[in-house]
């Protein structure tokens, strides 16, 4: 009888291996001969899975945005409160989120050169910011938001605060530890509720 193979399982398989590769030597280290070998493959096998290195990456660059957005939980909340939840969950303040905004880091590098990444990281970003826009709305309509500053600001902020402090994560651990960050976001939320 022969073997079943599950795809889907090998497709991931090789994304974990990707993964692993990136996390431990930057995206130059996820060569395709270093892929197939960590996945056990010979090289030409991949193609049966993935067209290229650069769908690869792609892949895994989708897992990384998955991944922040399996964090970023506001089921059942809305303005204020859901706002307050999505901001604390995207930062980076345990290894997991570490991990997933260093992966993040090194695709927002690659996506300078690459168009296709470049597209779906400003499609990622356009759905987050369209998102604050609503809760900060709702927000506003609860009056539990009453600051006299724009809205769009208000998401600039945001938007600057936690890509700043996943880059800073990495970069610079000692000047953004977890209760730094937190500072920051208590600061920001005050400056919401005050006219």
């Amino acid at each position: 009888m022969p073997k079943i193979i599950d795809h889907d399982k090998r497709r991931s398989d090789i994304i974990d291996v990707t993964w692993e590769l990136i996390v431990k030597g930057g995206i130059e280290a996820a060569t395709m001969r270093e892929i197939a070998s960590a996945a056990g493959f010979a090289n030409g096998a991949l193609k049966h899975y993935f067209r290229s290195k650069e769908d690869i990456i792609e892949a895994t660059y989708e897992r990384a945005l998955a991944m922040m957005n399996e964090y970023v939980s506001i089921e059942g909340r809305r303005g204020l409160s859901a706002l307050r939840a999505m901001c604390e969950s995207a930062m980076p303040i345990d290894e997991d989120r570490i991990l997933a905004g260093r992966i993040l880091l090194t695709f927002w590098h690659t996506s300078l050169g690459n168009p296709k990444l470049h597209d779906k990281y400003l499609e990622h970003l356009r759905a987050w910011r369209g998102t604050l826009h609503r809760l900060i709305g709702e927000g506003r309509a609860d009056g539990d938001i009453v600051t006299a500053l724009p809205d769009e600001q208000l998401v600039d902020e945001i938007v600057l605060l936690n890509a700043g402090a996943n880059v800073m994560s990495l970069v610079g651990p000692g000047f953004s530890t977890v209760e730094l960050q937190r500072r920051h976001l208590e600061s920001f939320f005050e400056r919401l509720t005050r006219p």
